[in-house]
């Protein structure tokens, strides 16, 4: 990459927006000029950037001119308020947020999965869900090869997926029953400390909630399979980083564990880790800090009296792959 980019991260302060700093750094990226942005509270403050403190600046409808590429990670009302600013001053905007993720003419992009959408941008390429982009990572290659059906998701998806309160929440109320002491959920609809959550956004009328619906929805979207039957179960686990999912999957065509396992070793993005003899299998400590998703635990489905069915086992650090990472990503492919 020869010529350099002014590149704008809005929501710098937050946890996502951190490691899209970080990452920018740790990948080398042709960064010219960067631009903090956070709200008014922050503006002042500094981060730093391949050792040169940076200040930052309160976002406003001006902070674009000049701007090549702009992240976002400030969430969806925010995203929706500046797209268009962002969209005018000629600058791309890489949306974190679920704002645009379903919108007809924005792509919906993991690099490792359908990169060639990026070429019909208008202006916002939206990131996909985390719990999204950590599953397709490792369906996309077997759907390539086998033509996937039918995918049946259970995620165990970390405190960070709530941002740095949510992984706060699981400290303070760790040590809180340690010690005995009352406990006042905050972050979470519930306790969070020793305890699971099957809640994970608003409920619909139809009883799953909006997590579990956009793992459905944007999967159709990115595999452009319009028709694919997807049905999840989405909890919140005592986890600080890295999100798991346990995943039931149904192919057009039989597949085989270890043709599987030989489609995965050769994708992008996927480190198989699938030795059970030796205690070896994905873990969201192990891929925490990690830029591929974890793979393992592969084996045929014995429910079925075929072999279209495998069960699968994944784990990805939801700041990074899951959010962070694919953006920035998306702006290396751009």
């Amino acid at each position: 990459m020869s010529k350099m980019y002014n590149v704008a991260v809005a929501g710098a302060t937050g946890a996502v927006g951190v490691e899209m700093v970080k990452t920018l750094e740790k990948r080398n990226f042709p960064v010219k000029s960067l631009k903090l942005l956070a709200s008014k509270r922050s503006a002042g403050k500094t981060m730093t950037f391949k050792g040169e403190p940076v200040v930052i600046e309160e976002l406003t409808h001006d902070s674009f001119k000049g701007v090549d590429i702009a992240l976002f990670s400030a969430g969806g009302d925010i995203s929706r308020e500046f797209a268009k600013s962002v969209v005018d001053s000629g600058a791309v905007m890489i949306d974190n947020s679920s704002a645009f993720r379903m919108e007809d003419d924005v792509p919906l992009v993991v690099p490792e999965v359908n990169p060639e959408d990026i070429k019909w941008h208008k202006g916002i390429i939206a990131n996909p869900n985390c719990s999204t982009i950590i599953m397709l990572v490792a369906v996309a290659p077997l759907h390539r090869a086998k033509k996937l059906k039918r995918l049946v998701a259970a995620t165990y998806q970390a405190t960070s997926g709530a941002g740095a309160k949510g992984m706060d929440e699981l400290l303070v109320q760790t040590r809180q029953l340690l010690n005995n002491e009352p406990i006042e959920p905050k972050a979470f609809a519930h306790r969070i400390g020793f305890n699971l959550i099957p809640h994970i956004d608003v409920f619909k009328d139809n009883g799953y909630t909006k997590e579990e619906l956009k793992m459905l929805y944007e999967s159709r979207k990115m595999l452009h399979e319009p028709e694919l039957m997807v049905s999840c179960t989405c909890v919140r686990v005592p986890v600080l980083r890295a999100h798991s999912e346990a995943l039931n999957l149904e192919f057009a065509e039989e597949i085989t564990p270890d043709e599987a396992r030989a489609i995965l070793k050769n994708a992008p993005g996927v480190e198989v880790v699938d030795d059970p003899a030796n205690k070896r299998y994905p873990m969201p400590v192990d891929a925490t800090e990690k830029y591929d998703v974890l793979v393992g635990r592969i084996r045929q489905d014995i429910s079925r009296h075929d072999k279209r069915g495998l069960d699968i086992f994944v784990a990805g650090d939801q700041v990074l792959k899951g959010a962070a990472l694919n953006a920035v990503q998306i702006a290396e492919l751009l």
